[in-house]
Parts: structure tokens; C-alpha cells; sequence
């Protein structure tokens, strides 16, 4: 394969001197013009890239920006291009991608690519590097110092067993992987410091990261092609606004085949997208109209410590948070070890999972509905009509200042879940209605408000 070839050829090119003695002028005839394929040959062998699905990867991973390349084209050119120079470095561009042409690398789950070498998940470690996806800008070493810094801030920011659930998480991100199936939101009121950890997760991937909304990766069929080969992707300010769809954030969270993607002016393809969601907003993240347990179950939701009053902020907290850059790496690294030896299941806390039920409950009113008391009594033989459920489901919005669901949402929502409640569905039920087995319109007592079943 190509990426073996020019490997070879790089370790044999280790300095920059050497690189410039491979460097000719055999890519201009007798006229000094360029001769396009045998420039290209020259710009690999002085900087040894592979090209997949029109992406550039070096040793060193993912070339996210390309100006440093074409900036080195335009100097080279540059006497040789009289006119149109701007319109022959893109050209060329494009040439050098198409003579550094490889297939896929294989997806490696094993091993995490390190500034120093190759860590393999056995605990055994490498200094040699090869061409990659991702390779992260940190250092392997055991003996670093442990974050001291960085462990105050989260006993500051999270409860002691959401730290484990973060730490699991962020390890979870260092592979290209996407076996556990969640994504992660961090809530707060404001002012804690949690979008202190977007920041620190930049200094440990680099360039394997990638910023933008959650809205916009589910609306923009453009935004979710710039996922491709990231480790992570950070919404640092997510919004309150309910998705007006779920489904291709809940593809990307549980992708573990190619996807559609699609770059604008390009015909679309198929990809790979192993990028794990990590937002950060005071509020949690609901659908429109997706109301149903496998939007919320790919999701960890932690909530963040209230800031203590009179806490003085430390201006230069990520400043000292960068130095343990290293460090963190460790920490995070345990993280992953303690996830993987768990068959990808994260430790969840009480709260955690409380968290998830709520974010449920603000999602989807029905649910609030059916755990209410005085409205529905549950028994076995009792009935009632479709619109006689809706119309007790209304009542119950009202006096709760609740906004209900369309009836056609709200019957879709019962029947998907009559198991959970113990009812039964039937198209006749009351004679030629529609309706529901065991349950029925509570009966109040008088004095009580209480149902003759209390």
C-alpha cells in the first residue's frame, strides 16, 4: 500500500535538510512550466501525506487546514506562474491529492496514537509512528505529576461520582469508537466553569476535535461531512430550542457502519463518523417531536455543583489547566481502562439517572401524566375510549400550565408504551370506539379528592 511506502521514505527523511536534497526541479520542462504530476511526486517526498476521501493525513493525523500546504505550493510556484497563480495552488492542491490517493486505514480500537509513539490498550508502548487518523498532541509518560489542578476544579465543578462518569467519557474519546452509545451533556445554571472542560479537551485532541451545534449537525446535511474522522465534537453553548428532528444525531451516536455525507458542491458518499457529542448548557436537550426512550437513552446528563457564593474565579485557571495537559491524558486514560473492562457501560450515579428521568418528564408531558394521581385509575377490566384518555390528558395539562400534545401524538405515545402501563389496546374497545383496557377516569371522593382505590 501507499502508506507503507511513504512511511519507509519518511523515516529515512529525518531532518529538514534532507528533506530539501529530495527536492528537484523536475517538475518544470524546458520552459519552465509545471510539469503538475512530477511536482506533486516532489511535494510527497518532502512531506510524506496519504490522501483518503479527499483528506490529507500526515504521521501526525488529520491535516485539518490545508493553507500551510498551499502556502508552500505558492512559494514554490510562484517565479513559474506568470497569471491565475491562486486558481494553479489549488490546482495543484488537487494533484498532490490524487498522487497521495490511499484506501481507508482500518478503524484500530487497540491503540492510541500519542505525540511520542503508539500506547497500546495492554499497556504496551511504542515510539513508532506511522501514518494515522488521529494522532493526539500529548505526551505518554508515567511519570509526569499528577493534575493536581485539574482535580480541584472537578471535586469544584461535579459530584464525586459524576467525576468518574466524566473521566470514563473522556477516555471513551480517545479511541475511535463509538461501542458505548452515548453522548454526554454537562447542565449548570452558569458561571461553574464548565465549559473550562471544552477548552482542556482542545490541548488533549487538537485537530481531532471539531466545534459546532448540535442543532446544526442535525439540520445542516453539510455540517454532519465535517465530522468525518474527528475523535469528538464540542457544542460548548448548546441551545434551549427543541430539535425539529433526532435522527441523525442518534445515528452518529450509535454509528458503527458508514454514513451519507455530503460537501457542498460534491456528490455525496459514504463515510466514516466516529465522532462521540459532548455540549455543555443550562438546560438539557429535547425534540420536538421525538418523544421516545431511544433519544434520551443515548444520553449521560450530568449536572454541575452550584457556584459557591463569594468563590473568587481564577483568571488564569486554563492557563495552569494546559501545563497538566499530560497529566490529564493519564487521568483520562484510567478512565477508559476502568469503561473497557466494564463492556463499555459508564458508572452512573443516583443523580445521573435521575437526571435522565427528568430530562424525560420536561420532554414529554405524557409521562408526568401517567404517574399523576386523581386523574386515571388502573384495574384490571376497566375501559375507557381513546378520546376520553385525550380529553382526561388535557384536563391534566391544564391544571399543570402544560401545553398538550396533538391527540394523534398522544394516542401513537400510549399505544407504543401500553406494556409499561399494563394496558391493552383495542380498535374495538367500547362498542365501535376505539379505546384501552384496565384503566379509566378516576372516581373523586367528596371530602378527599382522594380515588375509592387510595
Amino acid at each position: 500500500m501507499r502508506e507503507d511506502i511513504l512511511t519507509t521514505e519518511l523515516q529515512k527523511v529525518s531532518s529538514e535538510s534532507q528533506r530539501r536534497e529530495l527536492y528537484s526541479m523536475d517538475w518544470l520542462d524546458d520552459k519552465d512550466k509545471i510539469i503538475e504530476g512530477a511536482f506533486a511526486e516532489c511535494y510527497l517526498k518532502m512531506h510524506p501525506m496519504i490522501c483518503i476521501h479527499g483528506i490529507l493525513f500526515t504521521i501526525d493525523g488529520i491535516v485539518s487546514d490545508e493553507s500551510g500546504i498551499k502556502n508552500d505550493i505558492y512559494s514554490m510556484v510562484r517565479p513559474y506562474v506568470t497569471s491565475g497563480l491562486a486558481r494553479k495552488v489549488e490546482q495543484l492542491l488537487q494533484t498532490i491529492k490524487l498522487e497521495a490517493y490511499s484506501e481507508p486505514l482500518p478503524l484500530q480500537t487497540d491503540r492510541i496514537r500519542v505525540a511520542n509513539g503508539t500506547l497500546f490498550l495492554n499497556g504496551e508502548f511504542s515510539e513508532q509512528k506511522d501514518f494515522c487518523l488521529n494522532r493526539l498532541p500529548v505526551i505518554y509518560d508515567l511519570d509526569v505529576e499528577k493534575p493536581a489542578r485539574w482535580l480541584k476544579f472537578m471535586e469544584e465543578l461535579l459530584n464525586p461520582d459524576d467525576i468518574l462518569t466524566l473521566q470514563e467519557y473522556m477516555g471513551y474519546m480517545l479511541l475511535p469508537t463509538t461501542k458505548a452509545q452515548k453522548m454526554m451533556l454537562i447542565i449548570g445554571k452558569g458561571g461553574e466553569g464548565k465549559s473550562r472542560i471544552g477548552l482542556v479537551l482542545r490541548e488533549l485532541f487538537g485537530n481531532n476535535m471539531y466545534s459546532c451545534s448540535l442543532q446544526k449537525i442535525e439540520v445542516d446535511k453539510f455540517a454532519r461531512a465535517n465530522l468525518e474522522y474527528m475523535l469528538i465534537t464540542v457544542d460548548d453553548d448548546m441551545k434551549l430550542e427543541a430539535l425539529p428532528q433526532t435522527n441523525h444525531i442518534k445515528s452518529i451516536v450509535t454509528l458503527e457502519d458508514q454514513i451519507d455525507l455530503e460537501r457542498k458542491g460534491q456528490q455525496s458518499f459514504q463515510g466514516v463518523v466516529y465522532a462521540r457529542l459532548i455540549a455543555f448548557g443550562n438546560g438539557g436537550l429535547h425534540a420536538l417531536y421525538d418523544k421516545t426512550d431511544g433519544f434520551y437513552r443515548r444520553q449521560l446528563i450530568l449536572t454541575t455543583k452550584d457556584k459557591v457564593d463569594g468563590r473568587e474565579d481564577d483568571p488564569y485557571l486554563i492557563d495552569k489547566l494546559r501545563k497538566e495537559r499530560d497529566g490529564i491524558f493519564l487521568w483520562a486514560l484510567e478512565g477508559l481502562q476502568r469503561l473497557v473492562s466494564n463492556n463499555y457501560v459508564f458508572t452512573e450515579s443516583v443523580d445521573a439517572k435521575q437526571n435522565l428521568v427528568d430530562a424525560q418528564e420536561e420532554g414529554n408531558n405524557i409521562l408526568a401524566f401517567m404517574k399523576s394521581e386523581g386523574y386515571l385509575q388502573f384495574e384490571i377490566g376497566k375501559k375507557i375510549s381513546s378520546t376520553d384518555f385525550y380529553n382526561i390528558y388535557v384536563s391534566w395539562c391544564e391544571d399543570n400550565l402544560e401545553k398538550p400534545r396533538a391527540s394523534a401524538g398522544f394516542l401513537h405515545y400510549i399505544k407504543e408504551n401500553q406494556k409499561r402501563y399494563g394496558l391493552i389496546y383495542d380498535a374495538k374497545c367500547i362498542g365501535n370506539r376505539r379505546g384501552f383496557h384496565n384503566v379509566c377516569k378516576a372516581e373523586f371522593t367528596p371530602v378527599t379528592g382522594k380515588t375509592p382505590f387510595d
